[in-house]
C-alpha cells in the first residue's frame, strides 16, 4: 500500500469519528466528546445519566470573570460550600489555556466526585462541572471523564435556527438585528451591537419574552402594563407620552410609549412596550432607541413584534 492510500484510510477512521463526537447543547458555544451512558439533559445545558445521578454540567461565562472563578473555586472558598479540594492541574487545550479542578463532596448522604474544568479561550470561559456518584465509579472511571473534558471545544457562533428553537415562540422576522442573547423556554434579546460586551453608546434592542399570567379583567390591565414597565432596568428620568389599550397579534394588549435617559451613558433614549395577553400567560415585547435613531428602530421593532406567534 502506497503512503496516499494509507493516509487517506487513516483519516477516514479517524477524522469523522472524532469530529461527529463533539456534541454542543443547544443554545452553547462549548461542546465536548461526552463519556458513554450519558445523554443530553432537559434539565441544563449539559449531559447526565439521571438513573445514576451524573451529570455534566456545560457554562459559558465572560472572560472577565477568570479571576473570580479562580478565587471561588480555591480550597478555602470550596469548603464553605461544604465542597473538599483535592488537587489542581493546569492544562493547554487548543482551545485555551485550562484549569482542573479535582474535589469531593457529600450531599444528602450521596458521596460525589467532582470535576471543575475551566477555559480561558480569547472571548469566554468554557465551564464544565462533572459530578460522579462514587457508586457510578465503576462506569463513569476517571479515565473517561478526563477523556470527554479533553475534547472540551468552543465553536465562534450558535446558528441562529438554534436559537430560535430554544423559545416557546415562533420569531418570524428578526428585522436585521443580531440574537444578543436567549433564555431557553422564556426569552430573546435582538439587538445591533456588534458584540455582546457593552459598547460607549446605546445600541438599538429588543427583548421578548413570555411569562405566566397577567390579569384576565380589560380594566386592570393599564395598571397592570405601568406596573410591567416600571421593572424595565436602566432607565432615568423616565416620562411616559402614551399608555393605551392596542390589538397585538390579533390578540388583546397594550402599549407603553415614553422618553428616558439611559442610566448607563446618560444618553436620550424612546422606549416602547408591547404586552399581549392570552392563554393564562402575556407576551412582553421591550424596544429601547436613541432619540436620534428612533424612527428606524421603531418600525423595526414593529417588525418584530409582528413575526411573533405564540406556539
Amino acid at each position: 500500500m502506497n503512503r496516499l492510500a494509507f493516509l487517506f484510510i487513516l483519516l477516514a477512521l479517524l477524522s469523522p469519528a472524532q469530529a461527529a463526537d463533539v456534541v454542543f447543547p443547544a443554545g452553547s458555544r462549548v461542546g465536548l466528546a461526552p463519556p458513554p451512558g450519558v445523554s443530553p439533559s432537559h434539565n441544563f445545558q449539559g449531559f447526565e445519566d439521571a438513573a445514576n445521578s451524573v451529570a455534566l454540567v456545560i457554562a459559558a461565562l465572560p472572560r472577565e470573570a477568570h479571576w473570580d472563578l479562580r478565587r471561588s473555586t480555591s480550597a478555602e472558598e470550596l469548603k464553605k460550600r461544604g465542597i473538599t479540594f483535592e488537587k489542581r492541574e493546569e492544562q493547554k487545550l487548543d482551545a485555551g489555556d485550562a484549569s482542573l479542578v479535582i474535589a469531593r463532596q457529600e450531599v444528602d448522604k450521596l458521596k460525589l466526585r467532582k470535576w471543575i474544568f475551566s477555559v480561558l479561550a480569547p472571548d469566554l470561559i468554557a465551564l464544565v462541572t462533572v459530578q460522579v456518584p462514587d457508586e457510578a465509579a465503576n462506569l463513569y472511571p476517571e479515565t473517561a471523564i478526563r477523556a470527554a473534558l479533553s475534547t472540551v471545544t468552543i465553536r465562534t457562533t450558535v446558528p441562529v435556527e438554534e436559537h430560535l428553537g430554544l423559545l416557546p415562540f415562533r420569531v418570524g422576522e428578526l428585522a436585521q438585528f443580531r440574537i444578543g442573547g436567549v433564555i431557553a423556554g422564556r426569552a430573546i434579546m435582538l439587538t445591533d451591537a456588534a458584540t455582546d460586551e457593552p459598547g460607549p453608546g446605546v445600541d438599538s434592542h429588543m427583548v421578548v419574552a413570555v411569562a405566566p399570567g397577567g390579569p384576565a379583567q380589560v380594566a386592570d390591565r393599564d395598571t397592570f402594563a405601568r406596573d410591567v414597565f416600571g421593572s424595565i432596568p436602566n432607565l432615568k428620568d423616565v416620562h411616559v407620552n402614551s399608555a393605551e389599550p392596542l390589538r397585538v397579534g390579533g390578540q388583546p394588549g397594550h402599549q407603553v410609549m415614553a422618553t428616558a435617559k439611559d442610566a448607563r451613558t446618560g444618553a436620550d433614549i424612546n422606549v416602547v412596550q408591547w404586552l399581549r395577553f392570552g392563554n393564562g400567560a402575556y407576551l412582553h415585547m421591550i424596544g429601547i432607541a436613541r432619540a436620534s435613531t428612533w424612527i428606524p428602530a421603531y418600525a423595526r421593532f414593529r417588525q418584530v413584534r409582528d413575526g411573533i406567534d405564540l406556539q
